[in-house]
Parts: structure tokens; sequence; C-alpha cells
């Protein structure tokens, strides 16, 4: 594989910020790891960091950039902030950065296939909630989408009796507007879901305090007849478990002549 950390002036944020990127690479003789390349551009896979973290986390906190070696799979780590990858209403258009100009500066950087069959979004918690909006605001982009103990029902967390978003937060991202019935729900947007929409993924630990986010949203899924993949097994909001269940997500990517072993 190889590993970037890139530093990119963003028009968008009008400022300068990064994203770390992991690119395949065929190799035979490195010890211990067998990478992989496809013949052709590459398939990506967009990952999401939480509210707390950064680009960076994926990478320090699990072994990501091994689990995807074998696979050909180009992974696109940004730099969001605490924007609940939104057009923050008191702060920066971060929704407008990740889900227009960051592909673009992507594609315009590497070698990546721009084949919707070939295009992935997956994050934890916040970032759960942003690849799940991010797939389904725009279906036509993406293949697959996957949650990892996400905030997925975000409207009802602003006033949440044991866990609520820190007010402070909740005034730079969605100030005084209201978010239920929004594009920035994710329960609402299920009712956009077509029958050429991207397939879903969640999953949560059942001692995770977004478990019952979790539970409402595969509820309100069912509900509407939109198929999804879940996993509720025993867990906690941790890089254990993290690590764990982003290489389900990987076996789990349809990804196109996925290499054998």
């Amino acid at each position: 594989m190889a590993l970037m950390r890139v530093d990119f002036y963003s028009e968008v944020l009008g400022l300068s910020t990064s994203m770390t990127v992991i690119l395949p690479q065929r190799t035979a003789s490195q010890i211990g790891l067998a990478g992989a390349a496809p013949a052709g551009d590459p398939p990506v896979l967009y990952l999401l960091h939480g509210l707390t973290d950064d680009d960076t986390i994926w990478l320090r906190r699990t072994s990501v950039e091994r689990y995807v070696a074998p696979l050909g799979l180009a992974v696109v780590m940004p730099q969001v902030a605490r924007s609940f990858y939104a057009d923050e209403e008191n702060g920066n258009r971060y929704w407008t950065f990740l889900s227009e100009e960051l592909p673009a500066v992507c594609h315009d950087f590497f070698r990546l296939s721009r084949r919707r069959e070939d295009t992935y979004v997956a994050g934890l918690s916040m970032g759960g909630y942003g690849a799940v909006k991010w797939a389904l605001r725009h279906p036509d982009r993406f293949a697959a989408a996957a949650s990892l103990s996400g905030a997925l029902d975000v409207a009802r967390r602003r006033h949440h009796p044991t866990a609520p978003v820190d007010p402070r937060v909740w005034h730079t991202v969605f100030g005084e507007r209201p978010v239920a019935g929004t594009g920035d729900d994710t329960v609402a947007l299920l009712d956009r879901y077509g029958p050429d929409g991207p397939a879903l993924y969640v999953a949560c630990g059942t001692e995770d305090f977004l478990y019952e986010d979790n539970v409402r949203f595969v509820g309100a899924a069912r509900e509407r007849g939109v198929p999804l993949t879940v996993d509720f097994s025993p867990g906690d909001h941790d890089w254990a478990y993290w690590d764990a269940k982003i290489r389900d997500v990987l076996s789990w990517l349809p990804l196109r002549d996925r290499p054998a072993g």
C-alpha cells in the first residue's frame, strides 16, 4: 500500500485542510503483507471519522491499512472537525466540501474509479451518520454505505435525556433550525430510498449509548421496505469494536473482482 497525508487548500472551506489516503499497490516480496491492485482504476472507500477525531484516527486506532492491502481498494479519510458532515449554520460548509469538493479533488490528485459500482462510504459514530446521509442524499454515487455505531437519529439527540449533543456543537452545526424532516435527518432520508438505492449496512454494539438510535433507524428502514444488513451484537462505543467491525464491512462491500484468499 501507499500511505499519504495530503495537506491541501479547500476553496469551499476557505482554508487549508488534510486527508489521509491509502492507495493500493501490488506487491509480492513484502514480508508479512501481500498487496493487490486492480488492472484499471481502483475502487474507493470514503472512510469518515467521529466527533472527537480527525483524518488520521482510523490508521492510529485500527489496522485498516493492513485489512485493505489484499483488496486493491483505495481509502480516502477526510478531515471535517465536529461538523456532523453538515453545512454548519454558524460555521463552515463541510457538507459541500464532503459531497462536492472532496471527490473532485481526489479525482484530480489520484487515479480512482469514477464508477458508482466502485464507490463506497463508511464511518463510525458521527461518521456513520455522515456515511448514511451522504449515500441517501446521493444514491447515484454509491454502491454501498456502512455505519458503525452511527448517530443515525440525530434529530432526537438535541434534547436526549442522558446523552444529548453538546449544546455548543449543536449551535454551531444546526443553530435553531429544525433538523427533523430535513436533509440532515437520516430517518427522514429513508423516504428517498428507491429501487436502485445503495446497499446499507448498520452495526452497533448492544452496550453502546447510540444503540437505541440504531434500533429506531433500522425499524424505520424496515417499515419503509428499505433493505439493509444489520449487525447488533455485544460491544461498546470503542475502538476494539470498530477495529473488528471494519473488517466485517470490508468483507461485505460488493467489490467487483475481489481478490481470492
